[in-house]
C-alpha cells in the first residue's frame, strides 16, 4: 500500500467532516506536503457540493457519485500505525464501519428521493399537456356549437346579397343572430382582389346608425369566402349586410370603396 493509499479513506471521511483524533492530525500534517492528496480532497469535496445539490435540482453526473461511493468504501478504517500490517480479507460490512455505513444509507436516500423527484416532474409535466390539449378541444367545441346554434336559429336574420346593379354572379349569405352578437357570411363566385385591395363586410344597423365593419377578408381561388363571428357590439339590431372593396387594412370607420355584393333580405 502506498503512502497516499493510506490516507485514502481519511481523506473522504475528512471531507464529509467526520475525521477526528489522531488520524485527523496525521492526514493534515500530510497535506501540508502532498500537493497530490491536496488535489484529491479538493475533487472529493466538488463531489460532494454536487450530491447535495440534488435533493433540490438536477440528477449529478454519475463520475461525482461513483467517485464519492468509491473514495467512502476504499480502505477499512483502523489506527494509522497498524494500517501497513492491516490483513486485507475483512467482511464488506465490517470495511465501512458505523460512520460509513450512515454515509452509504444517506446516499442511498438521496439517490432514491431524486428518482421520485424526477418521476414527480415528468407526471405533472404529463398533467399539464393533457389539460392544455383538454382545454384547447373544449374551446372547439364551443366554438362549433355556437356555429350550428346560429345556423338552426329560427330567430336570426338571413340577409342573401347579391352583386350591386348586375346580373347576380357574385353571392353572399349573412345569418347574424343579434342576442349573442353572432354572424356568419359565407360568399361565392367573388372576383378576384385588384393589388392592394381587400373585401370588408358592413352590418347597417336597423336604428338608422352608422355602417359597423364586419371582418375584412380575402377569397380563395374559386371566389369563396367565410367570416365566423367577428367582434361586434352588443345589442344591434341588423337592417342590412354590404360587402365593399376597401384598401388593404379596410376602411374600419365607414365604407369608402365600391359595393360589391348588397343585401337583398328574405
Amino acid at each position: 500500500m502506498s503512502v497516499h493509499g493510506q490516507f485514502a479513506e481519511d481523506l473522504s471521511l475528512y471531507a464529509l467532516g467526520s475525521l477526528d483524533g489522531p488520524e485527523l492530525d496525521a492526514l493534515q500534517k500530510h497535506l501540508e506536503e502532498c500537493a497530490s492528496c491536496r488535489r484529491e480532497l479538493e475533487l472529493l469535496r466538488g463531489d460532494l457540493s454536487l450530491l447535495a445539490l440534488t435533493a433540490a435540482g438536477p440528477m449529478p453526473p454519475a463520475r461525482a457519485r461513483q467517485r464519492l461511493m468509491s473514495a467512502i468504501a476504499r480502505e477499512p478504517r483502523l489506527p494509522l500505525a497498524a494500517r501497513a500490517s492491516e490483513p486485507k480479507q475483512r467482511s464488506w460490512w465490517a470495511s465501512f464501519g458505523w460512520p460509513g455505513l450512515r454515509w452509504v444509507a444517506a446516499v442511498a436516500l438521496v439517490l432514491v428521493a431524486i428518482g421520485w423527484l424526477r418521476q414527480n416532474l415528468t407526471l405533472r409535466q404529463d398533467l399539464a399537456s393533457e389539460r392544455a390539449r383538454f382545454t384547447d378541444q373544449e374551446s372547439k367545441l364551443k366554438q362549433a356549437n355556437e356555429v350550428v346554434a346560429t345556423l338552426l336559429d329560427p330567430d336570426a336574420t338571413r340577409i342573401e346579397l347579391v352583386a350591386a346593379g348586375n346580373k347576380p354572379q357574385p353571392r353572399g349569405k349573412a345569418i347574424y343572430q343579434r342576442r349573442n352578437r353572432n354572424l356568419i357570411f359565407f360568399a361565392s363566385n367573388l372576383p378576384p382582389l385588384p393589388t392592394e385591395k381587400v373585401y370588408e363586410l358592413w352590418l347597417f344597423p336597423a336604428n338608422g346608425g352608422a355602417p359597423i365593419p364586419a371582418g375584412l377578408f380575402k377569397p380563395d381561388a374559386h371566389g369563396s369566402a367565410t367570416v365566423v363571428n367577428p367582434p361586434l357590439p352588443e345589442g344591434v339590431e341588423a337592417k342590412n349586410f354590404v360587402v365593399t372593396l376597401e384598401p388593404e387594412g379596410g376602411s374600419h370607420e365607414s365604407p369608402r370603396g365600391t359595393p360589391v355584393i348588397v343585401g337583398i333580405g328574405e
